[in-house]
């Protein structure tokens, strides 16, 4: 086998592999749809708390679903769900006097 083959194949393996970790590969439609309706819940519940709303800003909380959504599509599972578990974190924060 040559050298060339040879590295094509460990790149092939090595881009496979990659595909199979846990939350390495792009979040699917489906999840990205959920993970946008989720948001934008949690983005009404800060906008409705004096002490979240006016620190409930930037990006993370968009009120546009299609900004969440099309974020989602080009992250991993693992990142859209540490966006989600900060924003809640957030908002436990300020909307139980914090």
């Amino acid at each position: 086998m040559s050298i060339k083959r040879m590295g094509a194949g460990v790149i092939v393996l090595g881009l496979t592999m990659a595909a199979s970790l846990p939350g390495a590969r792009a979040a699917d439609p489906n999840f990205c749809g959920n993970y946008a309706r989720m948001t934008l819940n949690q983005v009404r519940i800060a906008s409705e708390y004096g002490n979240c709303a006016y620190r409930a800003v930037g990006p993370r909380w968009s009120n546009n679903f299609n900004v969440h959504y099309n974020w989602c599509l080009g992250a991993s599972y693992d990142a859209a769900e540490s966006e989600r578990f900060t924003r809640k974190g957030f908002l436990e924060s300020c909307t139980h006097g914090g």
